[in-house]
């Protein structure tokens, strides 16, 4: 039982270092599309254009290819709807980068763009990852114009 308690310590204790994210990369690659689902999902629709947002979005935030970013999604999407609460996935993004957390958002506000409608419900998900990243009020908003700003375009 010691010993048991002993790793859980260690665990939560290496939670927070960025030695824990440099090591487990596709851990937090599969936590960032997990999140770029559970908002697509937020609103109960599949909407193609947010389907190919999220597609793009993997390419660009993670600078993989077209194929490892729809085969993350695949993997992702299964996780997203077998998950509880977001909080299994942010837990592992708050030693990013503010640049990185910010860049996220900014993906999820991007997504909920997509087809044009954006859910309140798809709001409120991107509200609660923000806050659990760490991520303040002036940037959720700042991530939210760039995104609406170009989903105008």
């Amino acid at each position: 039982m010691f010993q048991q308690l002993r790793v859980l310590f260690r665990q939560v204790m290496n939670e927070g270092s960025d030695e824990g994210a440099a090591v487990d990369t596709p851990s937090l690659h599969l936590a960032m599309a997990s999140l770029l689902c559970e908002v697509a999902d937020a609103d109960h629709n599949r909407d193609p254009s947010e389907e190919s947002a999220k597609v793009h979005l993997l390419v660009k935030l993670l600078e993989v290819d077209d194929a490892q970013a729809r085969a993350l999604l695949h993997e992702a999407q299964t996780r997203s709807e077998q998950s509880v609460s977001v909080f299994e996935f942010t837990n592992k993004l708050r030693s990013l980068s503010a640049e990185a957390r910010y860049r996220l958002i900014e993906a999820m506000w991007q997504v909920a763009f997509a087809d044009g409608i954006l859910d309140p419900v798809e709001e409120a998900v991107i509200r609660q990852v923000a806050e659990l990243i760490y991520v303040d009020h002036a940037t959720f908003i700042k991530a939210k114009l760039s995104a609406q700003a170009g989903a105008s375009e």
